[in-house]
């Protein structure tokens, strides 16, 4: 597919940054790791590309914390299914780059697929569980694909800590339970969603949207929060997820796809004691299918009633 070229006037090249190593095969990560990890620690930013400032924000934290940052570009298709947008996925590696190297970046790891899944690998890590809820349902074998090459990564590089964002909060704890479940030994640090000045969770998918699609798509976020506030205020668990279902489906460009009240970390039917909630919402807007969620602590004398997953209709 072609390239997307950054538009901006005067932008550097990563030729720019004499310290950014691009490395793109897995013998020579691990020697650059290496080398790293001799002076201080590591930290690993796994990503897909086509950089917005959710990404710039993993990699800004990361190197608050860690004297060395590892990026990873890898449009890994073992996590996207059929008629999923593989192919159409955004990239813009010279502009990855650019932002990574303005970002402290040292090093950026981009495999090509063969790298990653050589010999047609049979190998594969998969979470029971939390994989089959959610965006697992709508999308099975995606978390499979998520597990297998964060695994590899993980194994590749050696890092001392991992940064993902909380918009994608299944994601991140899939990544917590296969981090406990095989002793791996770094952190794995999640970082709030960063948002456009109307709510919007940034996404590279954002790109796709039409003016009127774009607009409509606040709704998630919208609605999310009054069901927050619900919560908070006392309102029964089943009676705000039927409002949280009503509110995006009044939405005429919104092809809802679910609209969850769950618990965490297990991503269960909130009982009694689970007093941290997600409240987990999935819509496609034309093409693009966007997610978002925001998380809820109830205050320590309440806790969570029992709810059934509340649902909307098939996404279109």
């Amino acid at each position: 597919m072609a390239v997307q070229k950054s538009r901006g006037q005067g932008a550097k090249s990563p030729r720019a940054f004499p310290d950014l190593r691009v490395c793109r095969t897995v013998a020579e990560i691990r020697f650059v790791a290496a080398g790293l990890r001799r002076t201080g620690g590591v930290a690993l930013v796994p990503t897909m590309g086509y950089f917005h400032e959710g990404h710039l924000t993993l990699m800004r934290e990361a190197r608050r914390r860690f004297p060395h940052v590892v990026v990873s570009i890898f449009v890994n298709p073992i996590q996207f299914g059929p008629g999923e947008d593989l192919e159409a996925y955004l990239r813009d590696l010279q502009r990855d780059l650019r932002l990574a190297g303005e970002a402290g970046v040292k090093c950026v790891f981009v495999p090509d697929t063969g790298e990653m899944y050589p010999d047609q690998a049979r190998t594969f890590v998969q979470v029971d569980g939390i994989d089959g809820v959610l965006c697992g349902r709508s999308r099975p074998g995606h978390f499979r694909g998520v597990a297998t090459v964060v695994a590899k990564l993980f194994n590749i590089v050696r890092p001392d800590a991992a940064f993902f964002g909380w918009k994608d909060a299944q994601q991140v704890l899939v990544v917590r339970s296969i981090v406990r479940d095989l002793n791996l030994d770094l952190e794995i640090v999640a970082v709030p969603t960063v948002r456009e000045p109307d709510g919007l969770a940034m996404s590279s998918r954002n790109t796709y949207l039409s003016p009127a699609e774009r607009r409509a798509a606040t709704v998630l976020y919208q609605s999310l929060l009054a069901a927050r506030e619900a919560v908070l205020a006392g309102e029964s668990l089943p009676a705000v997820g039927d409002r949280l279902v009503a509110a995006i489906a009044a939405e005429p460009r919104a092809g809802l796809e679910y609209a969850e009240i769950l618990a965490l970390p297990g991503l269960t039917a909130p009982g009694p004691g689970d007093r941290e909630l997600l409240l987990a919402v999935a819509a496609r807007f034309g093409r693009p299918r966007l997610i978002d969620n925001v998380m809820v602590r109830l205050p320590g004398e309440r806790s969570a009633q029992g709810v059934a997953a509340v649902s909307g209709g098939e996404g279109i």
